[in-house]
């Protein structure tokens, strides 16, 4: 078994930890409103516990396929696909032993970047295609880029994403991200299953308890009696985001207002899963030491929608032969006195 390989960059007051296993955000310290420096968002203490099951995938890159794919099976070209499956017989972020547990060679480095790469063959977990990917980490003046790309040598699916668990309070404050203030420009999202697969239907948000379009608290509906959040034990959608994709855009922000931490989310996809860390409760310890409680962490994943490749009316995972692949994605850190300073008009 690989040994897994800490790798740090910093610039300014903000500093990031890496892991080799699974290209791995596991600390991203950046300042509160007063200065104070704070690792926001949550990991394991030991770093074994990343290896182990059922994984949580802290920090990871989530792929080939990031979200759900129903029954582990889709068609390409007429060739129909088994996946390995984790998850009720669907495949979850690609099945077991996916990116988030392979070790990634580092590929380039220096004070303010690192860049990850894995070679990921043809057949692996039942997937097409020998693919090269490469995840980018940079510390700019804001906060951290992330700049995912990846080229196959066939017809293949791809859907990448960084599964940052983030408490804007601190890893260590042992809160919920219930108090966080949520902002999504999204008018809808795509309804699920029993089993958390899509529908096929966009659902809109006007009059649910998921609509943020305008900023309000995470917890102020996450209990309320619906059908949707009664399947997830609380968020774990996909939220279809307004307007065009394809170029970098911010998709969504959160704040705190106990530590006036702000962080903007920009990514090209057309889509964003929002977890609101259901079942974090009676976890191995986190990277602080104390153990993380039900809702104590909030994932923003940016990709394209769950379950695509069986959904003609979603965006298209398909790359080709020789095509490149890109998702640019960044969290984007300020502070803020109050909620409408965090959201301004």
């Amino acid at each position: 078994m690989s040994e897994i390989e800490v790798v740090e960059i910093a610039r300014g007051p903000v500093r990031a930890q890496f892991l080799t296993l699974g290209a791995t955000l596991r600390r991203l310290e950046v300042p509160d409103r007063q200065g104070r420096i704070d690792n926001v968002v949550l990991g394991y203490a030991d770093l074994d516990d990343y290896r182990r099951q059922p994984p949580r995938y802290y920090g990871a890159v989530a792929g080939r396929y990031a979200n759900r794919i129903a029954g582990g099976r889709f068609t390409l070209d007429g060739e129909t696909f088994q996946l390995t499956t984790n998850e009720g017989g669907n495949s979850l972020h690609s099945g077991p032993d996916g990116f988030d547990q392979q070790v990634w060679a580092v590929e380039a480095r220096s004070t303010h970047a690192v860049t990850f790469r894995l070679d990921s063959p043809h057949g692996w977990n039942g997937f097409p295609g020998d693919l090269v990917v490469r995840v980018e980490y940079a510390l700019e003046e804001d906060g951290l880029a992330v700049r995912f790309t990846a080229t196959p040598d066939r017809a293949t699916i791809i859907n990448l994403t960084q599964h940052a668990y983030f408490n804007l309070a601190g890893e260590g404050s042992d809160t919920t991200i219930l108090d966080h203030v949520l902002q999504l420009p999204a008018s809808a999202i795509t309804p699920v299953n029993g089993a958390l697969i899509p529908t096929g239907a966009l659902a809109p948000v006007d009059g649910t308890p998921f609509d943020f379009r305008s900023p309000k608290p995470i917890g102020r509906d996450i209990d309320a009696e619906n059908a949707q959040l009664a399947l997830g034990q609380g968020y774990d959608h996909n939220f279809v985001l307004d307007g065009p994709a394809g170029f970098e855009r911010r998709i969504a922000t959160l704040f705190d207002p106990g530590s006036g931490r702000v962080l903007d989310l920009h990514s090209t996809e057309p889509g964003v899963q929002v977890y609101s860390g259901n079942y974090l409760a009676d976890g191995a310890p986190g990277t602080s030491g104390g153990t993380y409680p039900k809702r104590g962490g909030l994932c923003l994943e940016p990709q394209k929608f769950p379950d695509s490749p069986n959904q003609p009316s979603f965006p298209s995972a398909r790359l080709e032969a020789g095509e490149s692949y890109r998702h640019n994605m960044a969290f984007r850190f300020r502070t803020a006195a109050d909620v409408a300073e965090a959201f301004p008009l």
